[in-house]
């Protein structure tokens, strides 16, 4: 549900995936959905958009990501070589971020470029009753620009601020499985460790670092596969209380179609 694959399309194919979910927290539901549609450039390169949205009064356009990426090796029968990739991501600030007014349920972006650099790993291990467990290792590193902010913001700012944030950095480890119940089902389970570093909000009226925050989260999903074109996911991310934050759970649907 959260690790992506990593496997590349090969030349001249297309992939489209749209993840539609509900952040539900102690008092708070946000809906929102993104879409990973990625291109294959050629048998080692794939290309892709990362396009989000989320119901903040009224349905409003995120971040939207761009992304490449890169097969260094692919998993052989009998080797223990995983299939490995480097994949750079480039979120952009196309959502709105301060200047909120009386509504700061209206900030869905961060307004900071981001740059996120990845190396993703998948192998496979055959089970004593024949069927196939997949396992994935993806390990991430997350670096972020420094971003001028007005007036009420997703940073906490109030409408007399004026000055800068700068989002910490964020490490990602995220270790999954797909178990292979039959030809068409299939359980998942991501395992998830997350480090974000403090971010720095100062101007006219405050000056903050928040402290770094290290977030546990697990995910299982049941998917099911019409074809070896197009799939359906249903899963639950779950973000268990702790010293960061409430609990949350966001379950979550997804449509996988390749062409």
């Amino acid at each position: 549900m959260l690790a992506p694959s990593a496997g590349t399309l090969p030349r001249g194919h297309l992939l489209v995936e749209p993840y539609v979910y509900d952040v539900i927290a102690p008092d708070k539901h946000t809906y929102g959905s993104l879409s990973y549609v990625i291109y294959g450039a050629s048998d080692r390169l794939s290309v892709g958009l990362v396009p989000t949205f989320t119901d903040a009064s009224g349905i409003r356009f995120g971040d939207l990501s761009v992304l490449a990426q890169y097969r260094l090796a692919q998993y052989r029968a009998g080797s223990w070589v995983p299939t490995t990739s480097v994949n750079v991501q480039e979120s952009l600030p196309t959502g709105r971020y301060d200047r909120l007014g009386g509504t700061p349920s209206n900030g869905v972006g961060s307004g900071a470029y981001a740059t996120t650099l990845s190396l993703y790993t998948q192998t496979y291990a055959w089970m004593p009753n024949g069927r196939i467990l997949r396992l994935r290792l993806n390990v991430s590193q997350a670096f972020s620009s420094a971003v001028n902010v007005d007036g009420v913001s997703v940073y906490g700012t109030d409408a007399n601020f004026h000055g800068y944030a700068k989002p910490g950095s964020t490490f990602t480890l995220d270790e999954a499985q797909e178990y292979s119940i039959t030809r068409n089902w299939v359980f998942a389970l991501d395992l998830v460790y997350r480090r974000t570093g403090s971010t720095l909000v100062a101007g006219t009226s405050r000056t903050t670092n928040s402290q770094p925050s290290d977030t546990y989260m697990f995910a299982p999903a049941l998917e099911y596969n019409w074809s070896a074109s197009v799939g359906v996911l249903l899963g639950m991310r779950v973000i268990p209380a702790g010293i960061n934050g409430p609990e949350t759970l966001t379950p979550a649907v997804a449509i996988n179609i390749v062409r």
